[in-house]
């Protein structure tokens, strides 16, 4: 009962597109049918290579996302824990921070062409801020009770980073990732629209430009359920995380 009451807003707009669509209150070409739109999306996972430019994006988006996990983690930890890097990096990501990350994708298919490359690394520069900075703010909130204690057990360097200091900042790493997540999808979308030959960011402008509007919002609405697929999945997982904050 309580999953109907949260989506019920999802129903409302799929039937409210319903009655726009047929009292044709809306051009067709700015909203195409529900219909229209379902059989669209049907025959090009039949016949075209539909399934083949998803894989491509998903493929972009999860190198670029996890690449930024792993330097992100990596890199906000070891800048919480040394005041050295923090004075030589801080200033540098308080400037590239408000920096709107769409902004870099000309620049790097300028210097990396068009190929994965290019497309993966403006996922990577784009999710690896908010990592980063989660990363940062978690590990520097790590109370100095827990390391002194596990300092006087014996705990190694390593086993401090991992066993403390990373666990007590895992909450706030999760939520960062979260953020990032979501902007793979925008920033995965708009690199292919400008600098590829495969994605379904180039199959939505590739669909918009020759017309072809209710395979175009097939397409876009695919996008819209993977990064909401991902995005439950996701939340799931945060949960299973940090089961151990429950008992």
């Amino acid at each position: 009962m309580n999953l109907a009451i949260r989506y019920s807003p999802l129903l409302l707009l799929l039937i409210s597109w319903v009655i726009i669509s047929r009292f044709g209150l809306v051009s067709p070409d700015m909203l195409p049918a529900v219909e229209e739109v379902a059989i669209k999306w049907w025959q090009m996972l039949l016949h075209d290579d539909l399934v083949v430019h998803a894989a491509f994006s998903l493929m972009r988006a999860a190198s670029g996302l996890g690449l930024a996990i792993l330097v992100g983690i990596g890199l906000g930890i070891l800048i919480a824990k040394s005041k050295w890097m923090e004075l030589l990096l801080q200033p540098m990501l308080t400037f590239l921070y408000p920096l709107p990350k769409s902004a870099l994708i000309p620049v790097i298919i300028i210097w990396l062409g068009f190929g994965h490359s290019a497309q993966i690394t403006v996922i990577f520069l784009g999710c690896l801020l908010p990592v980063l900075l989660s990363s940062f703010n978690g590990a520097r909130g790590v109370e100095t009770t827990l390391i002194w204690s596990a300092q006087s057990l014996g705990t190694t360097r390593w086993g401090m980073l991992r066993h403390v200091i990373f666990r007590a900042a895992l909450p706030e790493i999760l939520s960062g990732i979260r953020i990032s997540l979501a902007i793979s999808f925008v920033l995965l979308i708009s690199a292919e629209m400008v600098g590829a030959r495969k994605g379904m960011g180039f199959l939505i402008a590739f669909l918009g430009d020759s017309g072809e509007y209710p395979g175009m919002f097939a397409v876009a609405f695919m996008v819209i359920f993977f990064g909401f697929a991902t995005d439950r999945f996701y939340l799931w997982m945060m949960r299973y995380l940090l089961r151990y904050r429950e008992g």
